[in-house]
């Protein structure tokens, strides 16, 4: 069904295959006065009641795959970075969160309905960079503001217990993913280099690697991780070395999923990344703008 992990106050419900995507990995930490989750994936479904007694959840961003439990706890207040927060609060909010094309999008809606359980939150309340949630026993929660896989990405700490769950820094072999029109590349690139620095003893992630409870180990996933930002330019300059060449094309010989693979948003979420990088790569004189609409390397 789910395994799980316990650390004092803290207990975290590993999603199928580690919280793989389209699930997740459930936080739960529980003080003497109210009870907290961090995100609600899949997993949450499966978890009973220690879940649906929750009185508080955080987000720490929000994607269709993060809101896949809400329904469950409608009682609960649900708090979410004021730069996230329309888009937990309505459709609307997260259309623009996502910023695909219509079609795309109204695929989206059918895919998240059916599949995630999608419920939007228009009783959901804006917190800030360093919000503390007080659970009482000197239980205590503080929001570090870490943007670039959203506009109000953060990572959650459990200070009393030294526990870092790192939402979508997620440590995949996959890379970081800024595929929204909320997401940015220069953020990403700074929250990588933040989150090695916030002070934790045990590190969780929303997806695939779980609980990490060395500092080595989560240094060492964290170095690979953002390696693929580079990867990747690499990638497109080896690309446009062949030649000039447009977006579109760039898109079809993509930069994040391999050949074959097929999502609704894929296009667009090539797209957008090529473009953050073509952004970064024209601001270092290492691309250049050629023929119009193409590019090609320097």
């Amino acid at each position: 069904m789910y395994s799980s992990f316990r650390h004092g106050t803290v207990a975290v419900y590993l999603g199928d295959k580690s919280g793989k995507y389209p699930d997740g990995n459930q936080v739960l930490v529980s003080g003497p006065e109210a009870r907290a989750a961090f995100d609600t994936p899949l997993v949450a479904n499966r978890i009973g009641p220690e879940f649906e007694s929750v009185d508080l959840v955080i987000l720490g961003h929000v994607h269709e795959d993060h809101m896949a439990g809400l329904h469950r706890v409608p009682r609960a207040r649900v708090h979410v970075h004021e730069a996230d927060l329309a888009a937990a609060q309505s459709w609307e909010g997260l259309q623009r969160h996502y910023g695909y094309p219509q079609p795309v999008l109204d695929q989206m809606r059918t895919i998240i309905e059916a599949d995630f359980h999608y419920a939007p939150r228009p009783d959901a309340v804006g917190y800030v960079d360093g919000a503390a949630w007080d659970l009482g026993g000197g239980v205590r929660v503080r929001a570090h503001h870490m943007p670039g896989h959203t506009a109000g990405h953060c990572v959650l700490v459990v200070e009393n217990e030294g526990v870092a769950f790192l939402g979508d820094i997620d440590l995949t072999g996959f890379g970081p993913y800024y595929g929204d029109a909320c997401s940015s590349l220069a953020d990403f690139r700074r929250s990588l280099a933040a989150v090695a620095d916030i002070d934790a003893r045990i590190w969780v992630t929303s997806h695939h690697r779980g609980v990490l409870t060395q500092r080595g180990a989560f240094l060492e996933h964290l170095a690979r991780f953002g390696a693929k930002i580079d990867e990747r330019s690499e990638r497109l300059l080896g690309y446009l070395r062949e030649g000039p060449q447009s977006i579109g094309e760039l898109v079809r010989r993509r930069l994040l999923y391999p050949q074959g693979y097929e999502v609704a948003y894929l296009g667009s979420a090539e797209r957008r990344s090529i473009e953050l990088h073509l952004r970064e790569l024209l601001a270092a004189g290492r691309v250049q703008a050629v023929e119009g609409d193409r590019f090609a390397a320097r």
